[in-house]
């Protein structure tokens, strides 16, 4: 009986799939407090391309990717690009004070649950830096692009006919 229930326990766990976000499908709404403490939706940005950036002030990787985010924003915001950061900060003062270092001018909001974050949970987030890039419908095209792959995606859609 032992084995029965073992051999059950086993077939069971190993059926169980972990659901994820995957490419080609919408991604869940977003509703979170930005700087000024208003809520801002991620549906807010409906018809852009965006990219979802969950990071956190004390994430070293996250940081270093900041100043190449920024400059991909800047180089393509008028064509319709935008930059949706998710903070898993714990510590808005620590989060705003990375903000103005970092001299970040796109979307920012903050989730102060941290990695009890519901939305990081929604997205299956289990390490920062971690990036969703939506097309104009707001379908995921890819994930955790970086560097020149993430410049050159975001290039060909937004200049997409």
């Amino acid at each position: 009986m032992k084995k029965l229930f073992l051999a059950l326990l086993i077939l069971l766990g190993s059926t169980v799939v972990h659901a994820q976000l995957r490419i080609g499908e919408p991604v869940p709404e977003i509703e979170l407090p930005g700087k000024a403490d208003s809520l801002i939706k991620l549906s807010s940005l409906n018809g852009k391309v965006v990219l979802i950036d969950f990071w956190a002030s004390w994430c070293g990787p996250c940081r270093a990717a900041n100043p190449y985010v920024q400059k991909l924003y800047k180089k393509y915001k008028a064509n319709g690009f935008e930059v949706f950061a998710v903070s898993l900060d714990v510590n808005k003062p620590l989060w705003l004070k990375a903000i103005r270092q970092d001299r970040l001018t796109y979307t920012q909001v903050i989730d102060i649950d941290g990695w009890l974050s519901k939305v990081a949970e929604k997205y299956y987030v289990d390490a920062i830096p971690t990036n969703f890039l939506l097309d104009r419908t707001g379908k995921i095209v890819a994930i955790n692009l970086e560097g020149k792959e993430l410049f050159d995606k975001v290039k060909s859609l937004v200049e997409a006919p």
